[in-house]
């Protein structure tokens, strides 16, 4: 096997893996919206995270769980401009099992399985296509 059909088979495997990570994120949210407890959180502070390109905003959300226990907690992402005020009410859902809570809204459901499929696609046309090419 020359050096190139490898360098394809690898980009081939990992297009794979993403893709099966992918639809693991998939499926957990899926599975977080069929059986997760939906309520409203509030934004009560954004944190400046200052970069290389000025500042982002990450919202700091608070909400009152089924034993009426206060939980706070911090989005996993920022962004300039703020995507939320503070007092805004925004809808989420938690799993009472585990930690896993996610905003409603189709990037705060779907961004890791979007953000794998997208490093994920070209590898797959690319590796896949090479090599079906090089077999026929």
């Amino acid at each position: 096997m020359k050096m190139i059909e490898y360098l394809y088979t690898g980009m081939l495997i990992t297009a794979i893996v993403l893709v099966y990570f992918a639809i693991k994120q998939y499926y957990n949210s899926k599975e977080l919206i069929a059986t997760g407890v939906k309520t409203k959180a509030k934004v009560i502070d954004l944190i400046q995270i200052s970069g290389d390109d000025g500042y982002t905003y990450k919202p700091v959300f608070e909400y009152t769980d089924r034993s009426n226990n206060l939980i706070t907690f911090k989005s996993e992402i920022s962004s300039s401009p703020a995507p939320y005020d503070i007092g805004d009410i925004v809808n989420i859902v938690y799993d009472t099992n585990n930690e896993d809570r996610k905003i409603v809204s189709f990037w705060g459901l779907y961004r890791w399985t979007i953000i794998l499929l997208a490093i994920a696609s070209p590898l797959l046309i690319i590796g896949g296509g090479y090599l079906l090419y090089a077999r026929g």
